[in-house]
C-alpha cells in the first residue's frame, strides 16, 4: 500500500502554498477537509468525509464538503479517483501509484507497479496528443469479500 512519506504538517504546508498559488482562500473548513482527506487511507467519498468531520465541526454542511472537494480537484490540490461507480472518491496522495477496487464492497487500495511506470506508451498513440498521466485501475473482489461469499 502506498503511503506518503511527508508528515501531515508538511503536507498541510504544501497544501496551503498550493492554495495560495491557485488563488484559493484558506478557510478553517478547507484546511480541516484537506487534513481529514490527507489522513485517510480509504479514498473516502464526500459523504464519508462529511461523516468524519461533522462530529468535530457540527456546523459543516455536506454541500460545503462537496463544493470544497470539487474546487480542490479542479485546481489540482487533490485527486478524484476515477471509478465505474457514480460516487466520487478522493485522495490527497500525489505519489505515483495505481488502484485496486473491489467490485463488491468498493474498497480502494493503492499499489505500486514500477515496471508499468517505466514502460513507454504504445507508438500508435504518439499522434494522439499530450499524455499527462497514465495509471492503472484494477477491478476485482477483495479477499474479505471472497471469504464472506464462501461463508
Amino acid at each position: 500500500m502506498t503511503e506518503t512519506t511527508a508528515p501531515i504538517e508538511q503536507r498541510l504546508q504544501a497544501f496551503n502554498e498550493a492554495c495560495r498559488r491557485a488563488g484559493l482562500r484558506l478557510t478553517h473548513q478547507r484546511q480541516e477537509i484537506f487534513r481529514e482527506l490527507a489522513l485517510a487511507k480509504d479514498h473516502p467519498s464526500a459523504e464519508g468525509l462529511y461523516q468524519r468531520l461533522r462530529g468535530r465541526f457540527p456546523t459543516i454542511s455536506l454541500d460545503t464538503v462537496y463544493r470544497t472537494l470539487a474546487t480542490f480537484a479542479a485546481f489540482g490540490v487533490i485527486n478524484k479517483v476515477d471509478t465505474v461507480e457514480s460516487q466520487g472518491r478522493y485522495e490527497a496522495n500525489f505519489e505515483r501509484h495505481h488502484h485496486l477496487i473491489c467490485s463488491h464492497c468498493k474498497e480502494i487500495m493503492d499499489f505500486q507497479w514500477n515496471s508499468f511506470n517505466l514502460t513507454p506508451l504504445p507508438p500508435e498513440i504518439s499522434g494522439w496528443g499530450r499524455v499527462d498521466n497514465a495509471n492503472v485501475v484494477v477491478y476485482g473482489i477483495c479477499r474479505r469479500c471472497l471469504e464472506a461469499q464462501k461463508g
